[in-house]
């Protein structure tokens, strides 16, 4: 039971205090009757942009290309100023009711009862055992998320030797964070044919640090007592193997969103990026239940999820005032080589989802692709995109390719052709 001294009342709470969260409570503060409240489980808001200490974060969003510790600290800063409260070290354990929550903090146990609730409990890297990596367990291997907690949040350091698994644009990340503790990236493994991130990371990235990127490749064995020694990788075309030596194992990419909560809600969650299905309001299936960033496309850039939180509040202050949600949703699907697709629910017609894109994920390089769109197996709308399909990072579809199809038609399944 929860004393009623410890039960908060805010307007809408918004769990989760990264960009997304700061960035919906910065646009919802000043306009809602009633607290907005702001619950993040780490000792500062602010997500995983405060422990990357390097440019490249606001230039979406903020129009500025700064470090992450700084992005966070504005995006904070303007919540706080807006009227936001912030809670740190508190973390929601389970639900009490349709928009209430139990949480634990630093005053013990609490319930929070919300007139509308926003998750934007973003994503995090499969760990080791996850991946299935087999081999000696080794000291030496991190995550990214891990590496940069160490290194700008602990002022620790790793080895002298890397290879980083991956060759997405947090891998790029992670070389950075091992530059700064002097510790040489020797490789980057991955198992697609070119690399995940943008020519204008990964072409410099490979000068800049002198890294091998070996594609079509991947780790079969971690080799090492106590610490990691060595990693064995396979070449996928050949099955060539050998041995990479090295002191640190960085695991980067591969994505799952923290879904716990939506799980226990139970939402529709996607089968494959088993984030919730939303609409394209970022209404969940339960009204005054919204969700946001990361959660639900794992994952895009910080900025992307900040963008998200400020589309949000528009929808959640039409909740708040009595505005009736749309009805009659249509399902969208894809087909290989894409994953997923967010929103993965749509009303055709009555708003455009953040920044009129649809955010999919492909598992397969198109450099000019031709995305078509079908319903009752027909093709009913088509458009070649001047952008590539990449694995590795989000590919957007504009929204207008939506306009003037019919809901009656059932489902729309989202496909690509070169």
């Amino acid at each position: 039971m929860t004393d009623d001294a410890n039960v908060l009342t805010p307007a809408v709470l918004i769990i989760g205090g990264g960009p997304s969260g700061l960035r919906a409570a910065a646009e919802l503060a000043p306009h809602v009757s009633g607290q907005v409240l702001v619950v993040e489980r780490e000792s500062s808001a602010g997500g995983i942009p405060r422990h990357s200490d390097h440019p490249g974060y606001g230039i979406r969003d903020l129009g500025k290309f700064i470090s992450g510790p700084k992005y966070a600290k504005i995006l904070r800063d303007k919540a706080t100023r807006a009227g936001a409260r912030i809670l740190t070290d508190t973390m929601v354990t389970d639900w009490a009711g349709e928009l209430s929550v139990n949480a634990t903090s630093p005053i013990g146990r609490i319930r929070i009862d919300a007139r509308a609730i926003v998750l934007a409990t973003g994503a995090r890297e499969r760990p080791r055992p996850a991946r299935l990596i087999p081999g000696d367990r080794s000291h030496g291997i991190y995550t990214t998320g891990n590496l940069q907690n160490v290194v700008h949040l602990k002022h620790g350091t790793v080895g002298k030797r890397a290879v980083i698994v991956g060759a997405e644009l947090v891998s790029w990340s992670a070389a950075l964070t091992l530059q700064h503790v002097k510790c040489k990236t020797v490789l980057m493994t991955t198992e697609y044919p070119k690399p995940d991130s943008y020519f204008f990371f990964s072409a410099p990235g490979k000068i800049f640090f002198g890294t091998k990127v070996a594609t079509r490749t991947r780790v079969t064995r971690i080799i090492g007592r106590p610490s990691v020694e060595a990693v064995e990788i396979e070449n996928l075309d050949t099955g060539e193997r050998q041995q990479i030596a090295c002191d640190t194992v960085i695991l980067t990419g591969d994505w799952i969103p923290d879904n716990e909560l939506a799980r226990a809600a139970h939402l529709p969650i996607d089968p494959v990026s088993k984030s919730p299905i939303v609409d394209e309001a970022l209404r969940t299936t339960r009204p005054g239940l919204f969700a946001v960033g990361n959660l639900l496309h794992p994952v895009d850039t910080a900025d992307i999820a900040a963008l998200d939180g400020a589309a949000v509040a528009d929808h959640v202050l039409d909740y708040l005032r009595g505005v009736s949600a749309p009805t009659g949703h249509v399902d969208v699907r894809v087909d290989a080589p894409f994953r997923w697709v967010s929103p993965g629910r749509v009303t055709l017609g009555s708003v455009e989802p953040p920044r009129n894109r649809l955010l999919l994920w492909s598992d397969k390089f198109v450099a000019f692709p031709l995305v078509t769109m079908r319903q009752e197996g027909q093709v009913v709308a088509k458009k070649r995109l001047w952008w590539p399909a990449a694995p590795g990072r989000v590919f957007r579809i504009p929204s207008s390719m939506f306009h003037g199809l019919d809901r009656r038609r059932g489902a729309i399944t989202i496909g690509l052709n070169e």
